[in-house]
């Protein structure tokens, strides 16, 4: 994510990081207000509530307009939709971790799992097992056909349960190797 639209989000959460900000964006939200009705409302000083105000401005979570002498404040309704449709959507949220190393859970899966090439028990949970699965799938050529026997054999060298295995590299649920007529083949997704 750039990082102009990552501060704008940062700057969004901190402001609404505060128990009174939170307060006041949920007094705005029924209706504009001057900073005195605020500090009414909230049982806060008149300073407390224009210095959180302030903070609520600099994200564009609320608008401000003159009225006489006074400062009258309102949720800025089209602002939270931008931030919400903009900022909170599900693919700007997954672009904010682009950065992130995604594999280091599969790698961790793949250390806890295996003591060298031995697997040393076949995952009980779906999705670590399917890593385990994937890593087995990679132990056989993409584009070669395996008899049976050949496909035990290389899953022997990893695990005693071949049949467990085998089953679960072909099921409907994982697809991660093809069988017909007794040959084997990697499915390459």
């Amino acid at each position: 994510m750039d990082e102009k639209p990552l501060q704008s989000v940062l700057r969004v959460f901190k402001a609404l990081a505060d128990e009174s900000r939170l307060r006041i964006v949920g007094v705005l939200a029924d209706g504009e207000r001057s900073v005195d009705e605020l500090a009414a409302f909230l049982e806060l000083k008149a300073p407390t509530v224009s210095h959180h105000l302030s903070k609520l401005k600099e994200a564009s979570l609320v608008r401000m307009r003159s009225e006489g002498t006074s400062h009258v404040y309102e949720l800025d309704a089209q602002s939270l939709r931008a931030l919400s449709r903009d900022a909170l959507g599900a693919g700007r949220m997954a672009s904010l971790v682009d950065d992130v190393d995604r594999e280091a859970w599969e790698r961790k899966i793949l250390k806890d799992f295996f003591e060298g090439q031995r697997l040393k028990e076949i995952p009980a949970s779906r999705k670590k097992r399917v890593v385990v699965l994937r890593w087995l799938a990679q132990q056989f050529r993409a584009g070669k056909r395996y008899s049976e026997r050949q496909v035990n054999e290389i899953l022997g060298r990893h695990h005693d349960d071949t049949a467990t295995l085998r089953r679960e590299l072909i099921s409907d649920a994982h697809r991660l190797m093809k069988r017909e007529r007794g040959v084997y083949w990697r499915i390459d997704v």
